[in-house]
């Protein structure tokens, strides 16, 4: 069993390679995580696939260390750490059509973001427009616990890589375009990726 070189986040050790389904890494993974706001619990391993659990895995890909690779097909997120590895987290995406495709870098970050539906959002679905004036970041926000903000150019593509306060979404393709995460794994990717990192999504 290895420790990841961001091995220590907000205090937890973050165990990412080697480690057996259900075992010490998985619990250390998804343990409680202490806020004086908006405190996370635990999520237990047995209710996340064993697929979709966040691991340090072989990859094979090109792309640089510090990539952030989404394989919207495959419902997985994998940021390339080099040397033939990679951690992978499982990921929601959206749904037909509603996709981003390409490269894009990552323009900014926020903590416990804001959220506010988007035009064609509220025109989708009329519900959203008691949403119009903003929801607070929190627990019950739907961009979860951190939001990376996908931009071309100075562009805002509006398309986001976030957390969720609907995890039983992981793994599936339901979302408006975005790329949702679970809310711990979305904060162990937070602290990898700096602004002005690469950022790959691939599509069938």
């Amino acid at each position: 069993m290895t420790i990841s070189r961001r091995g220590f986040v907000i205090g937890l050790p973050l165990v990412v390679a080697g480690c057996a389904a259900g075992g010490f890494g998985d619990y250390q993974n998804y343990a409680a995580v202490p806020h004086p706001r908006f405190p996370l619990p635990a999520l237990s391993p047995e209710k996340i696939k064993p697929e979709l659990r966040r691991r340090e895995v072989d990859y094979d890909g090109s792309y640089k260390p510090g990539t952030v690779v989404v394989d919207t097909p495959e419902r997985r997120l994998y940021y390339v750490l080099g040397d033939g590895r990679a951690v992978r987290y499982g990921v929601g995406v959206g749904r037909a059509g509603l996709a981003l495709r390409g490269n894009a870098t990552v323009g900014r970050k926020a903590e416990w973001p804001g959220w506010t539906p988007t035009d064609n959002m509220m025109q989708r679905d009329p519900h959203n427009r008691r949403y119009a004036g903003g929801v607070p970041g929190g627990l019950n926000n739907p961009l979860g616990a951190r939001a990376l903000y996908l931009y071309r150019g100075n562009r805002d593509t509006m398309f986001r890589i976030h957390g969720t306060n609907q995890p039983q979404s992981i793994g599936l393709a339901m979302s408006s375009g975005c790329i949702r995460m679970l809310n711990h794994d979305v904060i162990d990717l937070y602290e990898r990726v700096p602004v002005g990192a690469n950022v790959v999504v691939l599509q069938a």
